[in-house]
């Protein structure tokens, strides 16, 4: 479906409105071809003309990028341009879900992983076996060998008797893996923290790592809220919405 017309006003050099975000010149003309940007008026001569409604579209563009990514960005711009007003904002909502769903899972990690300091020890020995570990968890001893199919938990065998031996780090392994299931995620899932908690050296290291994940989170959500603001604009320049 075509867009409206682009609004003139004054012209807009190609130059200018690529300088002002730190673009090409053939940039630009590849986001007017993608669709983020409204098609440009010609001159006689056949040059693009560029006027304020495209120097809007394209400053919604660059801030909705950071908060929804590329991909989705483009789609956003695109729906927009072609007046499907309502399928961009399911766009923005899907990626807003999405923070959220990153939020609930970064708040049931962090419980997974206090509830860690209260977990029981392993029998003196050091190490403790399957059946011992699946009463203490109230869960079928099955359920573990599944888990170390998964790759969630790797116990030795013992070299005599072929039996599973769970070390310290094995238990800590099955009880996040417990606490995790408990919530509602897929092994796929928990196997990747548990790579990252194996990787950080135990549990304690990835305080910094869940610091670190809050920032990116917060940060995303501002940019949503930049993004956000960027796109009424344009949405007010297109007259899609009431200017008053």
């Amino acid at each position: 479906m075509p867009g409206k017309p682009s609004k003139r006003g004054d012209s807009v050099r190609p130059v200018d409105l690529a300088r002002r975000h730190g673009l090409s010149t053939q940039a630009v003309r590849n986001y007017e071809e993608a669709g983020i940007l409204p098609p440009a008026g010609r001159t006689a001569s056949g040059y693009r003309v560029y006027t304020p409604l495209h120097a809007g579209a394209l400053r919604a563009f660059t801030a909705l990028v950071p908060a929804h990514g590329h991909a989705t960005a483009t789609a956003i711009m695109r729906a927009v341009n072609e007046d499907a007003v309502r399928e961009a904002l399911t766009l923005v909502d899907e990626s807003h879900a999405q923070l959220l769903n990153d939020r609930r899972t970064l708040t049931a990690v962090e419980k997974a992983l206090r509830d860690l300091s209260g977990t029981p020890e392993p029998v003196a020995a050091g190490v403790t076996f399957v059946g011992p570990l699946a009463r203490q968890l109230r869960i079928r001893p099955a359920t573990l060998r599944k888990w170390e199919r998964a790759g969630l938990v790797r116990p030795r065998r013992d070299p005599k008797t072929g039996y599973r031996v769970y070390s310290a780090a094995d238990v800590r392994d099955v009880h996040l893996a417990h606490q995790l299931r408990r919530g509602g995620y897929l092994l796929r899932e928990i196997s990747l923290l548990l790579d990252q908690v194996r990787a950080a050296g135990g549990v304690a290291p990835l305080e910094s790592t869940l610091r670190e994940w809050h920032e990116r989170l917060t940060a995303r959500g501002l940019a949503m809220l930049a993004g956000a603001a960027e796109l009424h604009s344009y949405l007010r320049e297109r007259d899609v919405i009431d200017s008053a």
